[in-house]
């Protein structure tokens, strides 16, 4: 399950820059298309990431939240982008949130041990 809940994230999170792409191109139905599919993922990101969770105590209750937060953050950027409002303060948010999920995930129990 660990495998299909990174493979969610890294096909939102290349959704998610595809769209930002898609938006300063001016494209707006295909831009539409690939936020709809956006938020499926998130959809998908949520529901393989409870079904990892041994139980929501600790370390991984702080990272479900930051998960949450991060989706959240994502969806801040690309509304306040669409409206063409300001997103530095919404992608400074994201870029913080999602270091901390990706930092926790790699180091709680459950994670990918990197060292030597």
């Amino acid at each position: 399950m660990t495998h299909a809940h990174i493979t969610t994230w890294v096909i939102a999170l290349i959704l998610f820059f595809v769209a930002i792409s898609l938006h300063k191109k001016d494209n707006k139905r295909p831009y539409k298309i690939v936020t709809m599919i956006l938020r499926l993922f998130y959809v998908l990101i949520i529901v393989t990431g409870v079904m990892l969770l041994p139980g929501i105590t600790g370390s991984y209750g702080v990272k479900a939240l930051l998960g949450v937060l991060v989706i959240g953050f994502l969806e801040m950027v690309l509304g306040l982008t669409k409206k063409g409002k300001s997103a530095g303060f919404a992608w400074i948010l994201l870029i913080i949130g999602l270091i901390a999920v990706i930092y926790l995930g790699l180091s709680l129990p459950m994670g990918i041990y990197i060292g030597s």
